[in-house]
């Protein structure tokens, strides 16, 4: 399978990186295209058998999946200047269009279409990446899914719960690294060197996670084996309870939407 990727910025570039480390898209068979050269130099110099290229046009000939990653602004004009064919399946990762808007965009408004959501951690091939899917065969959806789980965890659901979906991902990452920062502010407080507070906190992260993603638990569950009674956990779960912590994460996830 030949793919097309029209942009080569923070999410195009990861995205291409991720298809060229992974086992099921040769490099080789990666065409990237983006208005300027830097960026195309960088991802030719990682991965040689990668293709590059300044036009649009070259680089979606002959492509069986074009995968969009340019602003939302950008789609429009970007995909209107390009003759596809109903054959080739179009994947956007603009956030914000809908199936039925992108279908205006193309000659034939039936042709597949897959809208995609990662978020920044795909650059560490750990992405939590969203997909929704019109007018694709269930062998397609299941490529779509193999592709992307090589770079961390993804899932198919229905368009209509997109906007909710991607507050909790590709903006809850973001919540996730102001814990973080939090985190290390404390611990400098308490005389923790920042650089050493980071790890820690990071790694209890990735390992809080990794719990609940590799056991049949829930989060709940995971907190009371760590708050023995009277012990010094519950103080900090209590007080984070007090200065409504959990309010303040449901609020933000439901302001982002």
């Amino acid at each position: 399978m030949r793919i097309a990727i029209i942009g080569a910025g923070n999410m195009g570039g990861s995205i291409a990186r991720g298809l060229a480390k992974g086992t099921i898209i040769p490099a080789s068979d990666i065409i990237v295209s983006n208005p300027s050269q830097g960026k195309l130099d960088e991802l030719q110099k990682e991965f040689p058998a990668l293709q590059v290229t300044n036009d649009n046009q070259e680089a979606v000939t002959g492509a069986d999946m074009i995968i969009f990653s340019v602003k939302p602004w950008l789609m429009k004009p970007v995909v209107k200047e390009l003759k596809l064919k109903s054959k080739q399946i179009l994947v956007s990762v603009a956030a914000g269009i809908p199936f039925e808007e992108l279908a205006h965009y193309v000659a034939d408004k039936e042709m597949t279409m897959f809208r995609l959501i990662p978020n920044t951690a795909i650059s560490e091939l750990e992405s939590m990446t969203l997909i929704a899917s019109r007018n694709a065969s269930k062998e397609q959806e299941s490529l779509l899914l193999d592709i992307f789980n090589q770079m961390g965890l993804a899932m198919l659901i229905p368009e209509e719960k997109f906007a909710a979906a991607t507050s909790m991902t590709s903006c809850g990452i973001a919540y996730v690294l102001k814990y973080i920062q939090a985190a290390m502010q404390a611990g400098i407080e308490l005389g923790i060197c920042p650089k050493d507070g980071m790890r820690m906190v990071a790694q209890s992260v990735k390992g809080a996670a990794e719990l609940i993603l590799n056991n049949d638990t829930h989060p709940s569950v995971e907190v009371d084996k760590v708050c023995t009674p009277g012990g010094i956990t519950i103080k900090g779960i209590n007080e984070l309870e007090h200065e409504g912590f959990t309010s303040a994460v449901i609020k933000a996830i439901k302001k982002s939407v």
